[in-house]
């Protein structure tokens, strides 16, 4: 997690996973919207479902990116936001 608060004005925080395959990514992002839902936590926006390489969910607050691990290495999400503050969480 990517703590952007002083850093952007668009969001607080980056949460950021990964999938091995296109597959994995997608079931993590589903996973991930329907536990927020159960908490009354509804996305402002999600794009990159079909493709399944890199998902995005918007919650204005924080922004999840669910992505390909070779999508991940590419676009490297956390070096472009190299300032902000992290928080990882252990591998399960």
């Amino acid at each position: 997690m990517l703590d952007l608060r002083g850093i952007s004005s668009a969001t607080d925080f980056f949460v950021i996973a990964e999938g091995t395959s296109d597959t994995q990514v997608k079931a993590i992002a589903d996973h991930v919207e329907v536990e927020l839902k159960k908490e009354g936590v509804r996305p402002e926006h999600v794009e990159g479902v079909r493709g399944a390489r890199w998902v995005l969910i918007d919650y204005v607050d924080f922004v999840v990116h669910v992505f390909h691990r070779e999508a991940r290495a590419f676009y490297q999400l956390e070096n472009l936001w190299g300032d902000a503050p992290r928080w990882e969480a252990p591998e399960a």
